[in-house]
């Protein structure tokens, strides 16, 4: 029986937006400046850099400059030629920025995003839309001021990303939800002879609404607007996108899932391992200092301790209002103060999930999760917007939270039951603590004499669990259905003990899925259960068309 069109969710409404009609289009006005901004910065360095004398003058009031280029230039009376030089030289320039802005065009369809670029080495980039790892929109400090934003579309494979930089921050948006209902499988026909957006357009319905000019009840007519509003209506939509780094509140939930307060954030950069570098660092120095050593120690390592206040203010401004909930498109992060990102990440895109627990969080309960996605193969990433960690810090309560949105359908009872006993279980004083997982035996002290005792895996359903790791205590899910292969390995020493290792395969990133030490026999079970759970979870696996489980429609019907 069909159902009625309003038990359809309304993302998953065909897109709407003009750039995926397939046609060539051109990126934000302003992308040859902001491109173009580390040579605009040289040349001001430059000019600076010859003229100091006249700048300090400028604030001091005092003639204490001469023999610079503007002297030389007035003694020989060349002023005339310098102006026409200078305007020259902008000239170039303007043209050059127009002609690459002119050149670098962007289409999206059904099947692919693909981009042109360049003067003289042309450049033709694709990604194929079912390939699609995740999208990333990210507003750096500068392109928030002029309303622009950066679309990265990660897909798998080898420098296969595609950055549409610059866009329009409500344009980014709207073509990030599009591309990833076209990701989804969503497709659906317009009608003949119909704008995109005319059924529904929001400026159709206004105009619709407005009262006719000789209503009685009509407002009075406004002028058109003059260039006091426009430039207030600019500022105040600045701000406005400043405060939400979500443009469409419609596009993810309004409140994320986890909160970080600052000084959780704050505690968690400044307890790291980089803080034990930085201590040992200064305490060799002190130690040289105090021995006589020669100066060459202290030139060697003071810079790179006064540079790390830089690294410390970078860590804690990048992750400063860090959110993430569930969409109908995937996992949706953001994070970012000056500079803001917010990455989605569609159902069945992360590979693998590790939860770890520095030694020196461990006191304050606090946990880590980062993931592995196919897109962070690339051997080259145009820019820091897609992120590896999905929860830079937080509780045993909000990883839980956190891998019910990774993991969908991972959340009953057991399954937490499970992820707990893997976080916190295997000490050996919780004689009476249940544990389910199939752990290392006792002879594997002779190789792991401090974390065997910790070192097990479990499968529970389409998910396999290993739990290592004593200083860092690490929980490693993988999903069957994204594994790409299992390995057991015995050398020399573990062949004389009846051990082995396992090896479960996922994409390069930073979790690595790996036993050192297991009982031969159990290795033997562990290779039979991946392998066989690994095709029976790809064969029942539709996340690469997510948008078709949803409850079939009208609309889904014509999406079809």
């Amino acid at each position: 029986m069909t159902e009625p069109a309003a038990a359809v969710p309304a993302p998953l409404a065909a897109p709407r937006t003009d750039l995926t009609d397939g046609e060539w289009h051109r990126l934000h006005p302003a992308t040859p400046l902001l491109r173009g901004g580390i040579f605009m910065v040289a040349i001001i360095g430059f000019i600076v850099a010859n003229l100091r004398e006249r700048l300090i003058d400028l604030f001091i009031g005092e003639e204490n400059y001469g023999g610079d280029p503007i002297d030389e230039i007035y003694q020989r009376g060349a002023t005339g030629w310098a102006l026409l030089i200078i305007a020259g030289i902008l000239l170039v320039i303007l043209v050059a920025f127009y002609l690459s802005w002119r050149m670098h065009t962007f289409r999206v369809n059904g099947e692919v995003v693909e981009v042109r670029s360049g003067l003289v080495f042309r450049s033709h980039r694709k990604a194929r839309l079912d390939r699609v790892q995740g999208v990333n929109l990210a507003r750096p400090l500068i392109p928030r001021l002029f309303g622009a934003a950066r679309l990265e579309i990660t897909v798998a494979g080898q420098d296969g990303n595609v950055q549409l930089a610059y866009l329009g921050s409500k344009l980014a948006d709207d073509l990030r939800r599009d591309i990833l209902h076209l990701a989804s499988g969503l497709r659906q026909a317009r009608q003949p002879g119909t704008a995109p957006d005319a059924p529904d357009a929001p400026g159709a319905l206004a105009a619709a609404a407005q009262p006719l000019p000789g209503d009685s009840a009509a407002p009075p007519l406004i002028g058109p607007p003059t260039a006091h509003s426009a430039l207030g209506d600019f500022a105040t939509a600045r701000f406005n996108e400043f405060r939400a780094p979500e443009l469409n509140p419609d596009a993810a939930p309004p409140e994320s899932i986890v909160r970080i307060p600052p000084g959780r954030l704050i505690g968690s950069v400044v307890l790291s391992g980089f803080t034990v570098f930085l201590l040992l660092a200064g305490v060799g120095l002190i130690i040289s200092v105090i021995a006589g050593s020669s100066g060459w120690v202290l030139v060697a390592v003071l810079p790179g301790l006064i540079g790390s206040a830089g690294y410390y203010f970078s860590r804690i401004t990048k992750t400063l209002r860090f959110s993430i909930a569930g969409t109908t498109d995937g996992v949706r992060v953001g994070y970012g103060l000056l500079s803001t990102s917010s990455q989605t990440l569609p159902p069945g895109r992360i590979h693998a999930i590790k939860v770890s627990q520095p030694i020196l969080w461990r006191r304050f309960g606090w946990w880590q999760v980062s993931i592995n996605t196919a897109g962070q193969t690339s051997g080259r990433s145009s820019g820091a917007v897609t992120s590896t960690t999905l929860l830079p810090v937080g509780t045993l309560a909000d990883v839980e939270k956190v891998l019910q949105l990774a993991l969908p359908g991972f959340d009953t009872d057991a399954h937490r039951a499970l992820v707990e006993n893997g976080m916190l279980g295997g000490r050996k004083r919780d004689a009476g603590l249940a544990d389910f997982y199939s752990n290392a035996p006792a002879r594997a002290v002779w190789l792991r004499p401090f974390s065997w005792w910790r070192t097990g895996w479990a499968v529970s359903g389409p998910v396999a669990l290993i739990r290592r790791g004593v200083l860092s205590r690490d929980l490693i899910l993988v999903p069957l259905a994204r594994m790409q292969g299992v390995r057991i390995s015995q050398g020399a020493v573990r062949r004389r003990l009846r051990l082995a290792s396992a090896d479960l395969h996922t994409v390069a990133g930073p979790v690595s899925a790996s036993l050192s030490v297991i009982d031969v026999d159990e290795a033997l079970v562990l290779f039979e259960w991946m392998s066989t759970g690994a095709v029976r979870s790809a064969l029942a696996d539709t996340s690469h068309h997510w948008s078709r489980t949803a409850t079939p429609g009208p609309a889904t019907e014509a999406a079809e």
